[in-house]
């Protein structure tokens, strides 16, 4: 997985195993390889106003998660290249300062 801080400041935790992703005490848990398709998908985690984590837009950026395009075999008959981790990219956004335990 390729890591990049968008900004300076404390980040939120995450975890990854396999093609899993976890955000914070468990909270949110994205089994990626399920996003890949034919073009690249941008999933964003956001924190609302009550500190809940959500993989949908709200109040506050907490990361983004890359996911590049499906990548097939050349070829007469092209298959899917099985999913990647390291292909995908894991932006991280600092906490806004409620969010800091």
């Amino acid at each position: 997985m390729i890591i990049k801080e968008v900004n300076a400041g404390p980040k939120i935790a995450y975890e990854v195993a396999k093609n899993k992703i976890t955000f914070g005490d468990d909270e949110l848990t994205l089994n990626l390889s399920k996003y890949e398709r034919d073009n690249e998908i941008v999933i964003n985690i956001c924190s609302d106003n009550e500190m809940i984590i959500t993989s949908d837009l709200s109040q506050n950026f907490v990361a983004n998660i890359i996911i590049p395009a499906r990548q097939y075999t050349e070829g007469e008959n092209p298959q899917p290249v099985p999913f990647s981790m390291d292909r995908v990219e894991l932006d991280l956004w600092a906490l806004v300062d409620s969010e800091v335990e």
